[in-house]
């Protein structure tokens, strides 16, 4: 068995051999050898080979080496022979593999890696949980009884989000910055760059002001030398000592340049427990699940409920893994991406595997030739499938170039902020998942034709001459352009809904005039704000100077921009009495505005009045609520001159009610029903105007563009000087797209696809008609001759086209649908448009069968042009 098992491989090798004589033998004939010499020459330059098989005898390894080789070898000279037909399927298999290597690398870099930490699995984020659903940050006296008392964790740190002003050293600069509480680094499991983590007497109040400062920053500021580590850096006017630097890649939301401990943060906000702020972070001790966790969170969250009944009262607890709070709703989308990817590729796969039909239809008198020398259709399979793995493999290397250069930009263009965008690039982990995809689909979409080609009789091409058979595989061809079809049908209404989806969108009021806005935020020197009377009087004179720069039609100061995705929730109640407890209190959100900030923002007025220069700290404190709270709680009469009630704020008296603002975005549920109020930011009590300067931003109307706006702006408000900051600088416009990522980012995916497989298929269609016509000729011309018209034969093979696109459009309805169903399951990804959008399904429809019709016509033109005494000579 053996023996015969190495005759055959030999035989198989020698087969190989003569066929590399013939093609050699016949290339120097055409460059001017006459056969004789041809013949001679070829031999001598395989003579090598021959003595190869000789010496391979007996030895396994390279008799199949020698085989791989001569297979190779073969598949270069047949795809040479026929450049156009190889850079056609290489570029549709580069299209389809680059567009599964970008998206794989985005799901493998957002999804699949795991986080920069040690053993990530066990870090979980720990949130308050509402009565009525929806979770919050506890606040940092929480937290510390959650520290102490709770028996699941490890160790437990905590975070919160503020923002600083650097001047020294370098030049001015905002940065974002955490404030942690002691041994956050180790609880993250981040090893510091140098220097340590804080300690516990650093988080203290009155404790030494020290802080820990990103790779960035001590890159750019000390040349990333060790001998930042004691040196001083000042940030709003105070100097901290740097005792560490903090590495890239610790991204918990947003690009964090600075780090100071919580104890020394202000003192209204860390030791009040009605100030929801700080975030905790968890560690699990071995062996503990999430839902052991939780229950162990909200055990001791129900203490606190007892010990603490008009704050905590009703909160429980949430625990949830730390990547899966990091990417929310973006990895199922991915996911999703992904298998709409796959169906590019499947497309690309049926386009090529009927072009190989088709050319291995041409090369049936090579195969019929080859079969009566000796050779097995086995031989002949294992040969035709090395060309196409061979093909895949230069469309996956192509491919991946593609990728490589495609997914920064496409990452680039998504507005808003994509989790964990940093980590994604072309890996190891990447180049093998291309490798893996190249070799599946050569061999996938080679094995079509390779067995077509085992199942055909090749006697009849020798038997008829060379003229080959005229049944080539269109049943099998026709059955692919099907598939593509269905598949395109799939794609098309993903992208239709999505569409559809940000048409409505845009045309949604969020409830102000965006259009020739810009908001920005400008630092004041610490001088200019060490007191809150002098921050009132200086916001007042920069509000003045913006106002008289030309071209500025309105400007005004504001805590919180719409749209923006920071929030500042607050409980309220009607009247004085205090609900009992304020975890199950209704929230607002509250904006503190100045007097032209409803004119500038052009937030309708629908009742009463807005706020005046008058409205001081020494007036009376006044509110204005909008529709959605006048309609809930003030239902059928006049909520002007009624009081309303703010947690810590005091009571309110509501002077009038304006329009609704989408707050959280324009299609989100939230947003729709979230209740806003409005108060005099000139009425901020002193001893919290300090924290709140942070937050204010500046809304300027005007038609000049932010890049013509900001140098006058900077001038204003500094003059000639250069000691503070200004940014955050964005148009309104932008954040309103920033709002329609969620939408955005896959509709520019599903588009990309469903566009390249519009292409695919079109040319597929054309192909194939453009076959049927070049095998037909004689069936047509016969037609012709016997008196068929010239629009008969146009017809026939237009409803060729239609016949395949009709039923593909049929059986890909049930997958369009499918997918539009999967579309709904992500929280507000559609809006206004459902799952069987009627009028989505109609465009594609009439999209498709143009689309198809246009393929048709030339193939369709050149058979009704056919001359029947040609056709009928066609060889």
């Amino acid at each position: 068995m053996k023996w015969r098992g190495q005759r055959r491989i030999l035989e198989d090798l020698d087969q190989d051999i003569r066929a590399h004589i013939e093609m050699e033998a016949q290339d120097n004939i055409e460059r001017g050898m006459s056969p004789e010499e041809a013949r001679v020459a070829a031999m001598r330059k395989f003579g090598n080979v021959t003595r190869a098989k000789e010496d391979a005898r007996g030895v396994w390894v390279s008799v199949w080496l020698e085989q791989l080789r001569q297979d190779m070898r073969f598949a270069f000279r047949i795809l040479r022979k026929s450049p156009g037909f190889t850079f056609v399927v290489v570029l549709t298999l580069a299209l389809g593999i680059g567009a599964n290597t970008a998206i794989f690398s985005v799901v493998n870099g957002v999804v699949l890696s795991p986080l920069p930490y040690h053993q990530p699995d066990q870090l979980v984020i720990v949130w308050a949980k509402k009565p009525l659903g929806g979770n919050i940050a506890p606040s940092y006296p929480d937290f510390e009884d959650w520290q102490r008392d709770t028996r699941s964790f490890q160790a437990m740190a905590a975070f919160g989000f503020r923002t600083f002003d650097l001047t020294n050293p370098g030049s001015p600069e905002h940065m974002d910055g955490w404030q942690v509480s002691s041994d956050f680094f180790k609880t993250l499991g981040a090893d510091l760059i140098v220097g340590r983590d804080f300690s516990a007497e650093e988080n203290r109040a009155g404790g030494p002001p020290v802080a820990i400062i990103s790779e960035r920053v001590w890159k750019d500021r000390f040349g990333g030398s060790l001998a930042a580590l004691g040196k001083v850096v000042t940030m709003d006017g105070t100097n901290f000592t740097i005792v560490g630097v903090a590495p890239t890649g610790i991204n918990l939301g947003g690009n964090i340049d600075v780090y100071t401990p919580i104890k020394q943060g202000d003192p209204l906000i860390v030791n009040d427990r009605r100030t929801h702020a700080f975030v905790p972070i968890a560690r699990l001790k071995p062996g503990i699940s999430v839902a052991q966790a939780q229950a162990d969170a909200a055990s001791v969250e129900k203490k606190l409920g007892d010990l603490y009944p008009n704050l905590d009262k009703g909160l429980s607890a949430e625990v949830v893994p730390l990547k899966e709070a990091l990417l929310g709703d973006v990895s199922g989308m991915l996911v999703m991406l992904l298998g709409a990817v796959g169906l590019v590729l499947l497309i690309a796969c049926a386009n090529v595997a009927s072009l190989l039909l088709a050319r291995a239809t041409a090369r049936e008198r090579e195969f019929a030739i080859r079969l009566a020398l000796g050779a097995r259709r086995s031989r002949m399979i294992r040969q035709m499938l090395t060309e196409s793995v061979l093909l895949s493999l230069c469309g996956g290397v192509l491919g991946m170039a593609l990728a490589k250069w495609g997914v920064r930009p496409l990452l680039a263009a998504v507005p808003g902020e994509f989790p964990r965008a940093e980590t994604v690039g072309v890996n190891f982990t990447v180049l093998l998942f291309t490798l893996a995809v190249s070799l599946g689909v050569g061999i996938a979409f080679g094995l079509i034709p390779a067995l077509k080609t085992w199942k055909a009789n090749h006697a009849s091409p020798l038997k008829e001459g060379g003229r080959g058979s005229t049944r080539v595989h269109h049943h099998t061809q026709r059955t692919l352009m099907v598939a593509q079809t269905a598949l395109t049908v799939v794609l098309l209404a993903g992208a239709g809904l999505l569409f559809r989806t940000i048409h409505r969108l845009w045309n949604v009021n969020p409830g102000f005039d965006s259009h020739q806005v810009i908001t920005f935020k400008a630092a004041l020197s610490p001088d200019l704000t060490r007191s809150a009377p002098a921050m009132r009087i200086a916001y007042q004179e920069l509000i003045r100077r913006i106002q008289g720069i030309a071209g500025v039609q309105s400007a005004d100061l504001t805590t919180l921009v719409p749209l923006s995705g920071k929030d500042n929730e607050i409980p309220f109640w009607l009247g004085p009495e205090e609900p009992t407890s304020l975890a199950s209190a209704p929230r607002v959100v509250t904006y503190s505005v100045g007097p032209d900030y409803f004119r500038t923002m052009r937030i309708p007025l629908l009742r009463g009045r807005s706020f005046s220069t008058a409205d001081t700290i020494q007036s009376g404190k006044v509110m204005v609520i909008d529709s959605a709270v006048a309609d809930a709680y003030f239902p059928g009469k006049d909520p002007v001159g009624q009081t309303l009630t703010l947690s810590r704020a005091g009571q309110f008296r509501i002077i009038g009610v304006a329009g609704h603002v989408h707050h959280w975005g324009l299609g989100n549920t939230n947003s729709r029903n979230q209740m806003e109020a409005y108060t005099s930011f000139y009425q901020i009590p002193d001893e919290w105007l300090p924290v709140m300067r942070s937050e204010l931003s500046i809304v300027v109307r005007t038609p000049l563009d932010s890049v013509a706006l900001m140098p006058a702006v900077k001038a204003a408000i500094y003059g000639g000087g250069n000691a503070q900051p200004i940014y955050d600088v964005h148009t309104m416009q932008q954040s309103v797209s920033a709002s329609m990522a969620t939408q955005s980012f896959p509709m520019v995916l599903l588009g990309s696809f469903a566009l390249l497989a519009l292409l695919l298929v079109s040319v597929g269609i054309y192909g194939l008609l453009a076959n049927f016509v070049e095998n037909r000729t004689q069936e047509i011309g016969v037609r012709m001759a016997l008196g068929a018209p010239q629009a008969n034969v146009f017809r026939m093979v237009i409803w060729q086209g239609l016949r395949m696109t009709l039923t593909g459009m049929a059986i890909g309805a049930t997958g369009a649908y499918i997918l539009a169903h999967s579309l709904t399951s992500f929280s507000d990804l559609l809006y206004g448009v459902g799952a069987g959008d009627p009028l989505t399904f109609a465009t594609i429809s009439i999209l498709l069968i143009t689309i198809a019709l246009v393929a048709c016509y030339v193939p369709a033109r050149r058979a009704m042009q056919t001359e029947p005494i040609t056709a009928l000579r066609h060889e």
